[in-house]
């Protein structure tokens, strides 16, 4: 099953679970969001992306000069280990980590999240690629895909048992869109996908279209 029919999935008993009054707020929310154009500036292919030294789910430190050294890089943006549309996705990711490995493409995935929360997250899916906390949002600030969790909906998610200022630790509601960007040893981005639909990420067989084309056989090293 792919990424995207779990997805499509995980959506439609979300949908008919909920009251309508939770629907619509959180559609009105997801319309301005997109309405507001921010997926629009964010970091494009052929632009750098900008250097990072953050800490793993272990509280170590990881640069993005060490990581490029050994080969490009899969830079994914979630939202955090509340989110069970990150989950499935970064799932879907693990799967086919063996198929990056084998491209020499280092896959990383970033949130705001505590290194703690990261940690229950490789732990209950059993990842092995680094998960990074973006304490304040610096990184995703600079790669233009911050939003501020719209008012209407901050009621709900604490009704949820999600405390973002909480969870995050910098008392802010914001969030970054889901993203991901494939680097190139030289650190500049080849490929880009930004989305301001929570409910969509990208399909992991995208991404190994993407090496293939990029740092597959034939193709000049990146």
């Amino acid at each position: 099953m792919s990424l995207d029919h779990e997805l499509r999935a995980l959506a439609e008993r979300g949908r008919s679970q909920a009251p309508a009054a939770v629907q619509a707020a959180m559609q009105t929310a997801q319309q301005a969001l997109v309405a507001s154009g921010l997926a629009q500036q964010a970091l494009r292919p052929g632009q750098a992306l900008p250097a990072f030294e953050l800490p793993d789910a272990d509280g170590r430190l990881l640069a993005l000069s060490a990581l490029l050294e050994q080969g490009p890089v899969l830079l994914n943006f979630y939202r955090g280990q509340w989110c069970p549309f990150c989950n499935l996705a970064l799932r879907a990711l693990q799967g086919h980590l063996p198929h990056f490995r084998r491209h020499g493409v280092q896959l990383v995935a970033v949130s705001p999240e505590r290194p703690d929360h990261s940690l229950a997250l490789v732990q209950q899916h059993g990842l092995a690629f680094p998960l990074l906390t973006d304490a304040g949002l610096g990184l995703a600030r600079r790669c233009g895909i911050v939003f501020t969790l719209d008012e209407g909906l901050r009621p709900l998610y604490q009704a949820w048992g999600v405390d973002l200022p909480a969870r995050n630790g910098n008392g802010s509601f914001e969030l970054p869109l889901p993203a991901a960007f494939l680097v190139g040893r030289d650190g500049l981005v080849r490929e880009a996908f930004v989305e301001p639909d929570y409910r969509l990420r990208l399909e992991p067989d995208t991404a190994l279209g993407w090496i293939d084309r990029h740092f597959g056989a034939g193709a000049v090293p990146g």
